[in-house]
């Protein structure tokens, strides 16, 4: 026994060295038969509605609930109970949508960091599903893509990460009550601002298994990030202060969508993103949306072609037309794409330093500008980025050195956005952080 777990150790030692290489090692890991196997597991549940029965073995929310904290002690177990799994509870009632007293329990998985244990990086499925009544907790609602394949996505991360070890500590989350009112959500942001957890990123991921759009067409090579540009609580000095220096569309969440979709460029095959200057689809909304509003940086990863027909519908033929989100229909090879999305950016964040700290600019009637941040601990450069105000992506960077401030010379600050990454030295960095408290992680 002493053999196997000086062995294990060895091999997590090895694992834990961040290089480039190790990145594209995690994108081809997930695999699509797992992920086929859960999301069949949760669909046999019925239904996974909130209000759902919660004492059968078989059916409702309660079994899928007990079948998720047995999945996440079981990838512990594997990985030499490297996972400290458990729960977060809490009764709701007399809301619009659960209007007596039900307990919404959340799963959470944690893989603590190795030296910033109190820094983390998220993702968020959701356990529960519905048909066209929300108040329907009876009818079979197999919620096979939304959101059986969100949740099978996360556990599935969690499988191929917990082989590795992080500087920073990487959460893994089963979330409820989700389409009753985002109420997991607000439960797990809520004990994360009592906790003083210091939450760099959350990725909701809330349906990430479909390719055939309403619209007709089909494709598996796009996905979308949405994310918010101002605060939900902007005071109006941050207003005034966004007014006159730009920043409407370089908030933490925003350059964290950046990240992403950068990362997908870099090492995930035949994917593009598209960045959703927007909190969430039109009049709609999602898991990450609680997060935005304790202040935390947090994006929704989704399918970009979704049918309408296949969500929030009672199982039906109608007209020649299928109606119901049922298995048939998600394409498991896609959701496996999705979720490496997810494993390589979580693993480059963990790895990397965190972002940097307290960033401030100047530059006013000069032909020079100069950024200023304290440093983060891990970080053994930083990476100084610019970029025209209407461009989507950063455009140039230059690397600073181990420094806490920079000076581009003959780069005017009026005609570009600025920001600073930390780099560690295996060259693995931060997403971006745009200066003052506009941009602040």
């Amino acid at each position: 026994m002493k053999k196997l777990v000086a062995l294990l150790s060895s091999i997590w030692i090895f694992a834990a060295q961040a290089t480039p290489e190790r990145l594209f090692e995690i994108a081809g890991s997930p695999s699509a038969d797992r992920i086929e196997r859960d999301i069949r597991t949760l669909v046999d549940f019925g239904t996974r509605h909130t209000l759902s029965e919660v004492e059968n073995r078989t059916r409702g929310i309660g079994a899928a609930r007990r079948w998720i904290r047995a999945e996440f002690d079981r990838i512990s177990d594997t990985c030499g109970g490297c996972l400290e799994v458990g729960f977060q509870r809490q009764v709701i009632g007399g809301e619009n949508r659960i209007p007596e007293e039900v307990e919404i329990v959340n799963f959470i998985a944690v893989l603590r960091g190795t030296k910033e244990p109190n820094r983390y990086v998220v993702m968020s499925g959701d356990i529960d599903s519905r048909v066209s009544d929300v108040m329907d907790a009876d009818s079979d609602s197999p919620g096979a893509n939304d959101n059986a394949s969100g949740m099978a996505g996360t556990l599935e991360a969690a499988r191929v990460l917990s082989a590795y070890r992080f500087p920073a500590s990487i959460v893994f989350a089963g979330l409820s009550g989700e389409e009753q009112g985002l109420f997991g959500g607000r439960i797990m942001a809520s004990q994360a601002r009592k906790d003083g957890w210091r939450v760099q990123a959350v990725l909701n991921n809330d349906m990430i298994g479909n390719t055939h759009g309403i619209n007709g067409v089909v494709d598996n090579s796009m996905a979308r990030i949405f994310s918010e540009g101002t605060r939900r609580d902007e005071t109006m000095l941050e207003a005034l202060d966004r007014r006159f220096r730009g920043g409407e569309v370089d908030s933490p969440s925003r350059n964290l969508a950046r990240y992403i979709d950068r990362i997908a460029d870099q090492y995930i095959t035949n994917l593009d993103t598209i960045m959703i200057y927007r909190l969430d689809r039109f009049r709609r909304g999602g898991h990450h949306s609680p997060f935005n509003e304790a202040r935390f940086p947090a994006v929704r990863i989704m399918e970009t072609n979704e049918h309408y027909d296949r969500q929030h519908q009672d199982l039906r033929n109608e007209g020649g037309v299928h109606y119901g989100d049922t298995i048939e229909y998600v394409d498991f090879d896609y959701a496996a794409k999705l979720t490496a999305l997810n494993a390589v950016a979580l693993a480059a964040m963990a790895w990397a330093p965190a972002p940097p700290r307290e960033v401030t600019i100047e530059g006013a009637v000069m032909p020079d500008t100069t950024l200023r941040w304290e440093k983060v601990p891990g970080a053994a450069n930083y990476r100084i980025y610019w970029r025209l105000t209407t461009d989507a992506q950063w455009r140039w960077h230059r690397d600073a050195g181990d420094v806490s401030e920079y000076t581009l010379e003959n780069v005017v600050i009026d005609n570009y956005f600025f920001g600073v990454a930390s780099v560690n030295e295996d060259g693995i960095e931060s997403p971006v952080v745009f200066p003052g408290v506009i941009g602040a992680f």
